[in-house]
C-alpha cells in the first residue's frame, strides 16, 4: 500500500551565484520544502565522488533528508548550474553537461521505494541523458501517482521526451511559458484557461497547473478551473520559489485540502520563499499562514 511519503527523482547540484553557490535543482529543492512542510520525503539522485559532493550529501542529511538513495559517480563530477540573476524575476541557467545526475543507474530497492510512495515527482531536465532517462522510464512503472514537474531548460529537452513524460502523469506542473510552447505543438494558440483544459482532457491528467510568477497560479482539476494570486512580496530571487510551492500544493492534495485552498497556500509559499535567498530557505507552514494571513487582511 503507498505511504504518505513522495519520493522525488532527478538533479541535485550547486547553484552558482554571484553571492556564491547554494545547494540546488528541482526535485532537491521540493523534497527539500516537503520535509519543511511535514511530508516525509526522499530523494533518488546521484553526485560525484568529490568535494562538491560530500558538501551536497551533508546538506541533504542536515535537511532531515536521507542520503541512502543518494549514488555516487567516481567518473564523473558533482552538478553544477550558473545562475544570471540579473533579472530577479526571470533568473536564466546554465546548466553544465555532462555530470553525475546524468548517469543515475537502477539500484536494489528503488522500485519498492517508488512503488510504496504516495506520489513520485519528477522533471524533464533530469531526462536529457540516455542513463538517467531509462532509469527514470523504468521507475515510472511502478509509480501509483506520477507528478511531473516539467522544466523546459533549452537545449536539455526533446518535444518527444516531453510527450512522453506527459503521458506518464497524473498531475502536471508548469510555468506560463511553458504552457504557451507545449500548448502550440498541439494546435492553434488559445487563452491558457482553454489550453489548460484542452491539455487536461488530452491527456487525461486528474490536474493541471500553471504558475504565472506576479499573476499568481491556475489548477484545472475536476473539470473545474481554479485562480489564486501572488501574496504581495518583495522578492529577493525568485531561486526555488517554484519547488517551494509545487511542495506546498502536493501538502494540500495528499491531506485532502479543497483545491482553491491549496492553491492559495502554494502561492504563498512560493511568495514566502521568494523573498529569501538561495532555493531552500528555513521556514515553517505557520510562516507561510502568517504571510496569508497578511495578505488577505
Amino acid at each position: 500500500m503507498p505511504t504518505s511519503s513522495i519520493v522525488c527523482f532527478g538533479e541535485i547540484l550547486w547553484d552558482v551565484l554571484p553571492t556564491g553557490r547554494q545547494p540546488g535543482g528541482a526535485p532537491c529543492n521540493v523534497a527539500v520544502h516537503l520535509q519543511q512542510l511535514g511530508v516525509p520525503a526522499q530523494l533518488i539522485s546521484r553526485v560525484g565522488q568529490d568535494e562538491p559532493g560530500a558538501e551536497l550529501l551533508g546538506f541533504v542529511a542536515g535537511k532531515g533528508l536521507s542520503t541512502a538513495h543518494l549514488q555516487r559517480d567516481s567518473t564523473h563530477q558533482t552538478g553544477i548550474v550558473r545562475a544570471n540573476v540579473t533579472d530577479a524575476h526571470e533568473v536564466t541557467y546554465d546548466i553544465v553537461h555532462p555530470v553525475a545526475w546524468d548517469f543515475m543507474q537502477p539500484a536494489v530497492g528503488l522500485d519498492t521505494l517508488v512503488s510504496d510512495a504516495a506520489m513520485f515527482v519528477f522533471g524533464s531536465l533530469a531526462a536529457r541523458s540516455p542513463a538517467t532517462r531509462e532509469t527514470l522510464y523504468s521507475l515510472l512503472e511502478h509509480a501509483s501517482f506520477r507528478v511531473f514537474d516539467v522544466n523546459l531548460r533549452p537545449p536539455h529537452y526533446t518535444r518527444e521526451v516531453v510527450e512522453y513524460l506527459l503521458q506518464k502523469a497524473e498531475l502536471v506542473k508548469m510555468n506560463h511559458h511553458e504552457l504557451a510552447e507545449i500548448r502550440a505543438w498541439f494546435g492553434p494558440e488559445t487563452d491558457p484557461a482553454t489550453a489548460m483544459q484542452q491539455l487536461a482532457e488530452h491527456f487525461r491528467w486528474q490536474a493541471l497547473c500553471v504558475t504565472c510568477g506576479a499573476e499568481g497560479a491556475l489548477l484545472w482539476t475536476n473539470k473545474q478551473l481554479y485562480r489564486a494570486p501572488a501574496a504581495p512580496v518583495e522578492v529577493q530571487d525568485t531561486i526555488g520559489s517554484g519547488d517551494a510551492f509545487l511542495a506546498a500544493l502536493l501538502q494540500g492534495w495528499l491531506a485532502g485540502r479543497e483545491p482553491g485552498e491549496a492553491l492559495r497556500f502554494a502561492c504563498a509559499t512560493g511568495a514566502l520563499v521568494a523573498t529569501r535567498p538561495g532555493a531552500t530557505p528555513a521556514f515553517t507552514a505557520a510562516d507561510v499562514q502568517q504571510l496569508l494571513a497578511g495578505s488577505s487582511s
